[in-house]
């Protein structure tokens, strides 16, 4: 709950359940709400129409968003911001692929659109705050004069992860409503208020790959892919990959056959065009470098410091030393050996459920 009810919030709305009861409570609680549903992008630069529009950015979640707006009597508008998503997001996505490394898109469009692009529009609006859908928890520490972000009461639903890349300028006009509500209490609202969302199912795939496939989009966007070699940790040709970008880090399949035991990509050359495979050994790291750091809860790490660490969304937390390198760059030396440290990937760490920052894994050092 914000100090101040009688402020204007502009809520981003995908016509999903979790963001159509974070307006809901706002509304509640007399706050000035604004629905705003954003389009990211277009069928026809992405593909995979699979699902005849019927998914995020699609008219069915721009009517949904809608009736919840127009159910609570509140304004409601769409923006495009396809053009900057596009460019930040679809782009940057294809383009890490295509250098060996494996991204994580909502990281990016939580930084560069809706908490640049849609806050900048929030603010035109005569807005003071943008709340969304996420479950994660927005605290402001008076002692240290610094916004953090905990981690959410739904331990099963925490996106706080995502959400390292925020600034504190940012974070001082963001609300989170739903970081003290589990997943079946918001459903259960939804239906009490008989929200047109609520019994809407969530959406597991990344939202401008309808059909799930990546190797489309890439290949779409970057016509040239060509084979390469297969080579093993002792440097022998092992047999010929499709397509480097095809590939990430602890992947199994389409490696061939005729191994003695089970062989992983362990490591992605894009230079030299070739695919690294290794027993399930050698996907073992103690050690990775971590560069474009953001910290949330502290203005600097002068000093090691001990961290919970996820190097992945669905990650369980590792134990590790957190270790100050120079300008946006970190190390972090885990206490046990962690499996399929990926270039491009976010390495989050927290001190409980307080994040502390998070930056991308660069490589892994030994």
């Amino acid at each position: 709950m914000i100090e101040d009810s009688a402020k204007t919030v502009v809520v981003a709305m995908s016509g999903g359940v979790d963001s159509s009861v974070a307006a809901l409570l706002l509304h509640e609680q007399g706050c000035r709400v604004i629905g705003i549903t954003m389009k990211l992008w277009d069928y026809d630069l992405v593909g995979g129409n699979d699902h005849h529009e019927s998914g995020c950015c699609s008219l069915d979640s721009f009517m949904d968003a809608q009736m919840v707006c127009s159910t609570m009597g509140v304004p409601h508008y769409i923006l495009n911001f396809s053009e900057q998503f596009h460019r930040e997001v679809v782009q940057d996505f294809v383009d890490e692929y295509l250098a060996g490394r494996t991204p994580n898109p909502c990281v990016r469009c939580n930084t560069r659109i809706k908490w640049k692009a849609l806050y900048e529009k929030a603010r035109e609006l005569g807005a003071e705050y943008l709340a969304t859908g996420h479950y994660a928890r927005v605290v402001h520490n008076q002692d240290s004069d610094r916004y953090e972000i905990h981690r959410a009461m739904d331990r099963n639903k925490d996106q706080s992860y995502a959400l390292w890349g925020l600034d504190q300028k940012s974070l001082a006009h963001t609300i989170f409503p739903l970081g003290e509500w589990t997943k079946p209490q918001v459903r259960l609202l939804a239906k009490k208020y008989q929200l047109p969302t609520a019994e809407k199912k969530e959406s597991q795939e990344i939202c401008f790959i309808p059909d799930n496939n990546y190797h489309r989009l890439i290949q779409d966007r970057q016509k040239e892919i060509t084979p390469g070699e297969i080579v093993d940790t002792e440097g022998s040709v092992t047999g010929s990959h499709h397509g480097y970008p095809f590939y990430t880090i602890g992947q199994r399949r389409g490696l061939g056959g005729g191994f003695k035991r089970p062989m992983y990509v362990v490591d992605i050359d894009a230079k030299q065009n070739r695919i690294f495979i290794g027993n399930k050994d050698a996907l073992n790291a103690h050690e990775l470098l971590v560069d474009q750091v953001n910290l949330i809860s502290l203005a600097e790490i002068a000093q090691p410091i001990k961290a919970l660490i996820k190097i992945r969304y669905n990650d369980t937390f590792h134990s590790g030393t957190v270790i100050p390198v120079g300008g946006q760059e970190l190390r972090i030396v885990m206490d046990e050996a962690v499996r399929s440290v990926t270039p491009g990937q976010s390495a989050v760490f927290y001190s409980g459920d307080m994040l502390l920052g998070g930056g991308l894994i660069n490589r892994k050092i030994k």
